[in-house]
Order: C-alpha cells, then structure tokens, then sequence
C-alpha cells in the first residue's frame, strides 16, 4: 500500500509537531523563487545566433555587422528573460502593478533589430527589414505581451503602496539574512525551521501588501521584530557552529515558535480587520437600498438574486427611480 511521504517540516505536519494550525494558505514564494514556464527560452536562442560569430570574418564590413547583430538578440534576449521574470512576479501575487518598463517588447524590437544586422548586405536593406520584422512579430507569438495593466489596485492607495513595498522590501532582506547565517551551523533540520518560519512571516507580507491600512499594526514586526530575529539566528549560528549546545538549540527554536505564533496571530486580525470593514460596507449598502425601496433579504447576495442582474450596475440601480424599483 501506497504510503504518504512526510516529514518534521512537511506540510500538513505542521500542526502536529506545533507549528500552525495545518490549514494555512500556501505562503508567497521569496523572491527570486518564481520562474516563467518560458524563461529557458531566451537562452536557447541566443546559442542559436552564435554563428553569426562565425560568418562574419570575410570583411571587416561583415565582421562589424556580424558582431553587431549577435550583441542586439544577446542584448534583447537579456531584456526578454528580465520581461519573463517580471511577468511570473506580476502574476504569483494577487496585487501588483504592471511593470514599468515593456521589457519583453523592448527584448522584441532588439532580437529583430539584430537579426536585420546580422543579414543586412549592401543592395539588401529591404530583405534584411523583413527578416527583423518577421523576427519581432515571431518574438511576440513566442513570449507573449508586457502585463499593461494593474492587478488588485481597485481603491487602492497608491501613495501607501509603495510604502508597504519599500518595508517589505526590508523586511525581506532581514528574511534573507535568517536564511543565509542558519547555514553556518550545517544542520538541515534547523534550516528547514528557519525556511519555515520565513513562510510564515511572508504570509503577513502578503495579507499587507492587500491591505496597506493594516501596515501601521504591523510595520513593528516587519521591523523592529525581524531584525532582533536575523540578529538572534546570527548569533545562535556562530555559538552553534562552534559548541553544538543543545540548550541553546532548544531556546532557539521556542523563540521561532513564538515569534511564528505572533506573526500568525496579527496576520489573523489583520484578515478579520478586513472582513469586519467588508460587512460594515454590505450592512450601509443594504441599508442605503432599503431607503430607496429595495429590500434585500438577509444573507440575500446582491448578485445572482434576481433583483441586480449582472448587467446592471450597482450605480445604475441607484439611480433608478423609486417607482420603477418599487416594480421590480
């Protein structure tokens, strides 16, 4: 019979051992983790344009044009796997804004511009404008469009988005710096706790980065406390490494405990906090219509219940007047 394989820090054996409740939402990746399914690519074809390297020895002319054409896909190759890496970030998170520069676009229009170099003879300018048109177009098919758009940011302040960003941006790097001096003491079973509180604490990450009103509750443990956590694992790394004291180890992981159990707590209230607004706004709204002669019935959905159809906005039926909702 087939056996389920896992271990101390496996998920689901998370709440037996102590550490979560065992129904936690997959974390975030840490960054620099996502790839894009055609982030290989790239590299690929700039091996395949490494003949141009080899064509181009019969005149200093075609030696330049060559060198010239090989640099631009290389170059644009480089901006489209930077284009892939940016679109596999944008796409792993639920709020995001698009990126700012098209890269892949930009990756395109280098490819093709190379490839017209790199064919381009004297009497033959039109071919060669065919070839790195043919080539961006192609590029286009092959990796797709920039996202154009933001992702989440309905209602959204910006001003406080990039606050949340830039603080999480620290607070990852106090994550990276956990990570980085845990592998000193060369034991895998610590290393996997470290890993495992870090996807803990990136779960409070995520739930602000959705909610940046709750940063000003939080911004003391993505700060204050991840910094005395990156500097208590750097000490215990060294004083572990060297004596392998098991009391230490002990206190050690009772202070990863508490410090995951207190990230879970106020990522929790955070996610509450948002639900308690939510109804707030659904009871006002309820409220608003009954004045204007819709009655909802309680635990009645906007949507889907007969009275606003899809089609219809919430705006528009306000707008109605009394009698024709009155009729409806």
């Amino acid at each position: 019979m087939a056996r389920r394989f896992g271990g101390k820090y496996s998920p689901g054996q998370q709440a037996r051992n102590g550490y979560g409740n065992g129904n936690d939402p997959l974390p975030r990746p840490r960054p620099g983790e996502v790839r894009h399914r055609f982030e290989s690519r790239p590299k690929w074809i700039t091996i395949m344009a490494t003949p141009l390297l080899l064509s181009g020895w019969g005149s200093p002319f075609e030696l330049a044009t060559a060198l010239a054409g090989f640099g631009l896909i290389a170059a644009g190759m480089w901006m489209t796997r930077e284009g892939l890496q940016a679109e596999a970030a944008y796409d792993a998170r639920r709020v995001a804004r698009r990126p700012g520069i098209p890269r892949k676009l930009f990756g395109g229009i280098l490819a093709g511009t190379g490839i017209a170099v790199g064919a381009f003879e004297p009497g033959a300018a039109a071919g060669a404008g065919v070839l790195g048109f043919t080539a961006a177009i192609l590029h286009w098919l092959a990796f797709g469009p920039d996202p154009t758009r933001d992702k989440g940011m309905e209602g959204v302040d910006t001003f406080q988005q990039d606050r949340v960003a830039r603080i999480v941006a620290e607070a990852e790097t106090y994550l990276d710096g956990m990570t980085e001096a845990i592998k000193r003491t060369g034991d895998r079973q610590l290393e996997a706790r470290v890993n495992l509180f870090a996807a803990t604490a990136r779960t409070l990450f995520d739930q602000v980065e959705q909610d940046p009103d709750g940063l000003s509750p939080a911004r003391r443990y993505l700060g204050v406390y991840l910094m005395g956590a990156r500097d208590a694992t750097v000490k215990f790394a060294d004083h572990y490494a060297q004596t392998r004291d098991a009391t230490a180890r002990s206190d050690y992981e009772a202070l990863l405990a508490d410090l995951e159990r207190n990230f879970r707590a106020i990522a929790d209230r955070l996610r509450q906090g948002g639900r308690t607004d939510m109804e707030i706004e659904i009871s006002v709204l309820r409220e608003r219509l009954a004045r204007e002669g819709v009655r909802m019935p309680e635990g009645q959905p906007l949507l889907g219940s007969g009275r606003l159809t899809d089609t219809q906005t919430l705006d528009e039926l306000l707008r109605m007047p009394a009698e024709q909702k009155a009729g409806r």
